[in-house]
């Protein structure tokens, strides 16, 4: 089946084109779908080969385009990339016509093809194919163009696209991960906002450090984050347009403030202030500026997060004598306590999905990463180490980043998988802390 014409371009925003083929049948290809909470999962070997190109430029764009899209779906942990050194087919006819024996007989059980253009305009065009090879049925074809600079969303898109098809959930490899990014003696420490792909790629500083920062946090519209700043000694929470550098000053608030969190709908940020010697919980709208609090205890009540719905709020206290995780109503009714195991608890973040709560445990001096249902059942430690903190959810609930620093050594990003099998380091040109993961990417 032929491709559609050239798809239209919007400035230099990236356009995705419309399906190309429709998407077979379920029955006609269950049989090639991952099974991820199957507890015998193997990861799915695939062939990935480099899109056909004519010119030399457009040959090296494909092999680069070839390796993103391989680098993101072994990351996952649910792809094994086939060696390209073992495919048979090599003469472009795969593009259109694959050999389905030849791949079959080095083992794949999916079959990513695709072809390369460059435009005279400067934009840059992918038309690819996902194939089943038992079946020989084409499961997706797609068709992405955008200015050639931003070949790395292609290969990115082109991945949420194979991962939402072969597993049935959406895709998270186009996002950017926002960190704090730390250099310097341990006295003087420089700490700076730092963004970057979420596999490392175009990496750029968002502040020049001559004041510590704190917490950034994604807003659900992606462009902007907010932020905690020192300004001498005074904090001041910041809302930062991550695209135009712009910022604005949400407020100067008395007292120590920490780890402001947006609302789902972007119309709130939910945060900590120190008022009458200790911290409580408020609400701030950031139409109005008009602040609401949400907690009045003795105790410290930090850590606020908001369920999905926008409905709940968890947080940690140690008003039960030890620090542990609690969940109340949206405005501050109903608290309730839902950890109740041995041990320290911390940074709550609720899961895109609603379904898991994400946390720092501390138990008799060893960190935990951790996850557990929003009544406190279920709970599951999916990594460890001396210092390990921070959690943040990948935008489809699947995958948590956060830091760890090793005795003696520096702090670096990892990730892990739901499963808790598949930890992965997360390279920062500097020591890293602190990760905020975006949502999907818009256009």
């Amino acid at each position: 089946m032929p491709f559609h014409p050239p798809i239209s371009r919007l400035c230099r925003r990236l356009v995705l084109a419309g399906l190309l083929a429709a998407i077979v049948p379920a029955a006609a290809s269950a049989q090639l779908i991952i099974r991820i909470d199957d507890p015998n999962f193997e990861p799915l070997p695939i062939a990935i080969v480099a899109p056909q190109a004519s010119a030399g430029e457009e040959r090296t764009t494909a092999e680069q385009i070839a390796g993103v899209v391989t680098g993101n779906l072994e990351r996952s942990g649910l792809f094994r990339a086939i060696d390209p050194d073992a495919f048979v087919q090599r003469d472009g006819s795969e593009v259109l016509a694959p050999r389905f024996n030849d791949w079959k007989g080095i083992g794949a059980d999916a079959l990513v093809t695709g072809r390369v253009f460059h435009r005279t305009n400067g934009d840059i065009r992918i038309e690819f194919r996902l194939w089943d090879v038992s079946t020989g049925r084409q499961l997706v074809g797609r068709a992405l163009e955008t200015r050639r600079v931003n070949w790395r969303r292609l290969a990115h898109k082109m991945s949420d696209a194979i991962y939402q098809r072969l597993t049935g959930e959406s895709g998270y490899f186009d996002t950017r991960i926002v960190y704090v990014a730390e250099s310097g003696p341990v006295l003087s420490r420089v700490k700076r906002l730092a963004i970057m792909d979420q596999d490392g790629a175009n990496h750029r500083y968002l502040t020049n450090g001559e004041n510590l920062v704190l917490t950034p946090r994604f807003a659900p519209s992606v462009q902007e984050i907010t932020y905690l700043e020192f300004v001498g000694q005074k904090p001041r929470v910041y809302i930062l347009d991550i695209d135009t550098g712009q910022r604005e000053i949400v407020g100067d608030f008395d007292g120590m403030t920490f780890a402001p969190r947006f609302s789902p709908d972007g119309n709130k940020i939910v945060l900590s202030m120190s008022r009458d010697g200790n911290a409580e919980i408020f609400a701030m709208d950031l139409r109005t500026r008009a602040t609401e609090r949400l907690t009045n205890h003795q105790a410290i009540d930090t850590s606020p997060s908001f369920s999905p719905d926008g409905s709940k709020i968890a947080f940690d206290s140690d008003r039960s004598g030890r620090q542990k995780i609690y969940v109340m109503n949206a405005d501050g009714s109903g608290v309730r306590r839902i950890s109740n195991r041995p041990g320290r608890y911390a940074t709550p973040v609720w899961s895109p999905r609603g379904d898991l709560i994400a946390f720092t445990k501390i138990l008799e001096g060893i960190f935990y990463i951790g996850v557990m249902q929003p009544d406190g059942e279920g709970e599951r430690i999916l990594a460890q180490g001396y210092l390990t903190e921070g959690p943040t959810w990948s935008p489809n609930g699947r995958v948590l980043m956060y830091y760890k620093k090793r005795r003696g050594g520096t702090a670096q990003l990892y990730s892990i998988d739901l499963t808790g099998r598949n930890e992965r380091l997360v390279e920062t040109p500097v020591s890293a802390s602190d990760p905020a993961w975006s949502p999907l990417l818009k256009n």
